[in-house]
């Protein structure tokens, strides 16, 4: 086996390592969410009577340990997303450049699509769409604009 090709077994033994690691924490995670969530109301179920100052409270605290779920489960399937790039070959590229995206990044956001720059671009153009400023222009693979071609 070359050196190259050494090299990117590793990294790909390595951030597959990474994905199930943090796909493993997260199932844990929402378990225990889920089985909390689940015992909390059942003993509101069959506790005392709340005023409903109580009831209110009680119900927002429910409302963002769902919400809390529910983001716990929406990174649960980019990380599934990302597992599947990366048997196909094409976890680690970025979708807007196709240069590699760093494995630093990979391991603070393992789910990224898109490398360090690119996604300050994009974060960039969506802020200047949120503010009314101009229409979206997001790059293409070669880095290049709707605006640069007219």
């Amino acid at each position: 086996m070359t050196p190259r090709a050494n090299k990117s077994t590793s990294r790909h033994d390595e951030l597959k390592r990474l994905l199930e690691e943090r796909r493993d924490e997260l199932v844990a995670t929402l378990h225990e969410r889920i089985r909390g969530v689940r015992a909390e109301h059942g003993s509101l179920l069959l506790g005392r009577s709340r005023d409903d100052g109580e009831a209110s409270e009680v119900d927002i605290q429910e409302d963002i340990e769902l919400a809390l779920i529910q983001m716990r489960f929406e990174t649960l399937g980019r990380i599934d997303q990302s597992i599947a790039r990366l048997d196909e070959g094409a976890y680690g590229r970025c979708s807007s450049c196709s240069e590699e995206i760093s494995t630093s990044r990979l391991r603070a956001v393992p789910f990224a699509v898109r490398c360090r720059d690119c996604e300050e671009q994009v974060e960039i153009e969506r802020r200047r769409v949120e503010l009314g400023r101009v229409r979206p222009s997001f790059p293409d693979r070669n880095g290049r604009r709707d605006s640069d071609f007219g």
